[in-house]
């Protein structure tokens, strides 16, 4: 009776039991007995007795874990080694339990087991320790000795023999922790205080608790306000719940509504390309930008595998990276890294599985040490770059899944956050020009002491990442499948190639135009399309002047023109029928010779300046006087340097840096059916020249806005049909003829200009 059995992980209780019959009654809270028989408890498979009931358990251990000595404190343990003596003592005559390291006077007397009885030292000792609490009680209390029975002694030597020295334990040292118990009324008004201080502003654990008092009172009554906990249990009882009440009010607030929105669960990242995680911080080394030389600081982008720790692309940029640029990024993941000149053969692609001459034979290009692959999921901050319809667009595209991490939780993409660090570590604070972690470590003059250009950092931190990174033996980032085993981002890369094979996918060149921004317009029958203010055209348009697109829905009979925000002077243009990429040119572009870089801004700029002189420009050739005027300066050459700011030398670079990155991410080798496509890139190795797009000096830039204004100039008076007459002046008419002559009525001879009198 009263026993405790575990059945199918319910527990049940013995309520009446019939031998005779062999039948039992159990029962389980207020649910309905259950009449059993012996038999069907003894052959069930999921029937075990419960150690709650257990007598042959000491207190300690019933419905817990066994007790231990590692769960006692440390002043704990040391009276239980000093009942552990006694009892030694008491058993053999030693106190150390070894006649070989027997103190002085051992054994005593009393204590010897060639004269004495167990029984007999038993009674010697319990005399033994009322003497000493005689004369030093406080000792003995502290000692916990002063109330040693004979049976007190019995019960500790069967416990050393049963469980060990824990078995001396008093049990009332290792009670069971029962925590805070409160009625169901103040654990309502815990909650509803907490959901209220989440709308209100911070608040201290007094104010809490007089919410807490006031709820009670006004819905329980006086009463229940009696069974509130004290103000001390209430703060303990809230941190247990709620965590403690240190972080600002914002963050609070945030951790409230992950929690209360989370699955509980954790995405276990098994291969490659699973996540990569994204992130942009500015590089702390500073630089000098390839136009004037003056120091700059870029932003890095970086693209992170978190199964491999692979930095699979990064990017930097003069200015905060675009959508353009984080769609570019994903684009470089996609595609393998090609091999720079100066590379040498441990670098290049070693991956087993896939030689380097079918990867070579797929990308049209030797391809270095360094995993690519199609991303699944793609995790970001909530940065305005990566929460824009272009980016819904270009998920959509690779079929990729880009998940914003949540609010204020950089966990969720840790891995970046913390390969960020590891480069700054192992990296940037060797580079001089570096700034240190913030103002209090930075150097004298950082600036003056960058010496890379932005060129050439890029080219640095490529190689970097080929040759050591990816070779770094992991610390404590191995996989789970071997823990102990050594691994690097290409080890481990290999491995998951054996394991799941490698999809050899490589996106076509045209990805890179699928991958712009969109503008849906209508074609102008003369005129082309017109994009953020400028019109664009090119014989590609031809054939659909005058023809509407066909397309339905909001963008009904218009057209689909995808254009690059870091190169305003292209855009690109989709064939309806073959859909084969073409590209127009903005209309105000010179026929002949070269013009500089310009971005959108630019664009916006000389509006700006037009509509406050008070102009409306009928075509977009006005308009370049004034775009070359903003570009290029009319000053003497001499005069550049004081007459430009820092701040306007560093747009100008950011707008050659734009201008040049977009025409690295266009394809090398247009599609052969598009006439007016890009030209190839020049057969002695040198940097490309694509169309209008090059790279010029801050002293050659003068002289080619100028030269640009007097071509165009030039171009306008030969492109005349003919010479126009000039007219003649009031004084030639008026010595042409005589003002005494009358004219006839019916006749009117005008005066000719070349007549002399």
């Amino acid at each position: 009776m009263g026993q405790e059995i575990i059945v199918n992980g319910a527990a049940w209780q013995v309520n009446k039991f019939q031998p005779e019959a062999g039948k039992v009654v159990l029962v389980q809270g207020d649910s309905t007995p259950w009449q059993t028989t012996v038999r069907e408890l003894m052959y069930h498979p999921a029937v075990r007795p419960s150690t709650r009931t257990r007598k042959d358990l000491p207190a300690a251990s019933r419905g817990r874990q066994p007790k231990d000595m590692r769960d006692l404190r440390a002043d704990k343990r040391a009276l239980v080694m000093l009942r552990v003596e006694h009892l030694r003592e008491v058993e053999c005559g030693f106190r150390s339990g070894d006649p070989l390291k027997a103190l002085p006077g051992e054994p005593k007397p009393a204590y010897d087991p060639d004269t004495t009885t167990l029984t007999q030292r038993r009674h010697a000792k319990e005399r033994e320790l009322r003497q000493a609490t005689v004369a030093h009680p406080y000792r003995a209390s502290e000692q916990k000795l002063d109330k040693v029975s004979y049976r007190t002694l019995v019960r500790w030597d069967k416990g050393l023999r049963c469980f060990g020295p824990v078995g001396c334990a008093d049990d009332r040292w290792l009670r069971e922790a029962t925590g805070h118990r409160i009625t169901p009324q103040v654990r309502e008004a815990i909650l509803a205080v907490r959901h209220e201080t989440l709308h209100r502003s911070k608040l201290s654990a007094k104010d809490r608790e007089r919410l807490i008092h006031q709820y009670v009172r006004e819905e329980f009554g006086k009463d229940e306000e009696k069974k509130i906990p004290s103000y001390e249990t209430l703060r303990v009882l809230w941190r247990e719940w709620f965590g403690r009440s240190g972080g600002r009010q914002r963050y609070v607030v945030s951790a409230a509504r992950a929690q209360a929105v989370a699955t509980g669960r954790h995405v276990v990242v098994s291969r490659p390309g699973q996540v990569v995680a994204l992130d942009t911080t500015i590089l702390p080394v500073k630089v000098r930008e390839n136009i004037f030389g003056d120091p700059v600081s870029v932003h890095l982008s970086l693209a992170l595998d978190v199964y491999t720790h692979s930095i699979v692309a990064f990017r930097l940029t003069l200015v905060s990276d675009t959508s353009v640029d984080i769609a570019m990024i994903l684009r470089d993941v996609m595609m393998p890294l090609p091999m720079r000149p100066d590379w040498g053969e441990d670098m290049e692609w070693a991956y087993p599985g896939v030689p380097s001459t079918v990867v070579t034979e797929f990308a049209g290009k030797k391809a270095a040490s360094l995993p690519f692959f199609a991303p699944e999921t793609v995790t970001t901050d909530h940065g305005s770059v990566y929460k824009n319809h272009h980016l819904v667009e270009v998920q959509r595209v690779i079929g990729a899944n880009i998940r914003p991490s949540r609010v204020l939780r950089p966990t969720d993409k840790q891995a970046v956050e913390r390969a960020f660090g590891a480069i700054q570590s192992l990296l940037f604070g060797l580079l001089p020009g570096y700034q240190g972690i913030d103002t209090a470590d930075r150097g004298r003059d950082p600036e003056a002491d960058a010496c890379l250009t932005v060129s050439e950092m890029e080219h640095f931190i490529a190689t970097w990442i080929v040759r050591i990174w990816q070779n770094r033996q992991f610390g404590s980032h191995a996989p789970s499948w071997d823990p102990l085993g050594d691994h690097s981002p290409n080890s481990l890369f290999a491995a998951s190639m054996a394991q799941g094979g490698f999809a050899l996918q490589i996106p076509s060149v045209e990805l890179y135009y699928e991958l712009l921004p969109q503008h849906r317009v209508m074609i102008h029958a003369r005129r082309g399309v017109k994009i953020k203010n400028l019109w664009y055209d090119g014989p590609a348009l031809d054939e659909w002047r005058l023809r509407q697109s066909s397309r339905g829905g909001v963008a009904r009979n218009k057209y689909v023109i995808h254009r690059d925000p870091r190169e305003p002077r292209f855009v690109y243009f989709r064939d309806p029928m073959t859909h084969e990429w073409h590209q127009l040119r903005w209309v105000g572009l010179p026929e002949n010779g070269r013009m500089p870089a310009f971005s959108d801004a630019r664009v916006r700029q000389v509006l700006r300046d037009l509509r406050a002189q008070g102009l409306a420009p009928k075509s977009d050739k006005d308009l370049l006087p004034l775009l070359l005027d903003l570009i290029g300066s009319k000053v003497p050459v001499e005069q550049w340097p004081t007459r430009l700011s820092k701040a306007q030398r560093t747009d100008i670079a950011r707008e050659e840096a734009q201008a040049a990155a977009a025409a690295a991410d266009r394809p090398d080798i247009p599609p052969p059916s598009s006439a007016d496509a890009i030209p190839p890139p020049r057969k002695d190795g040198s940097t490309p020249v694509v169309d209008n797009v090059i790279e010029l000096p801050w002293r050659e830039r003068v002289e080619q806005g100028q030269t640009a204004i007097d071509e165009e100039r030039r171009r306008r008076r030969e492109a005349a049909p003919h010479q126009p007459t000039p007219s003649s002046t009031l004084s030639q008419s008026l010595r042409g003829k005589r003002l005494a002559d009358l004219l006839d009525e019916d006749t009117f001879v005008p005066a000719d200009p070349d007549e002399q009198t």
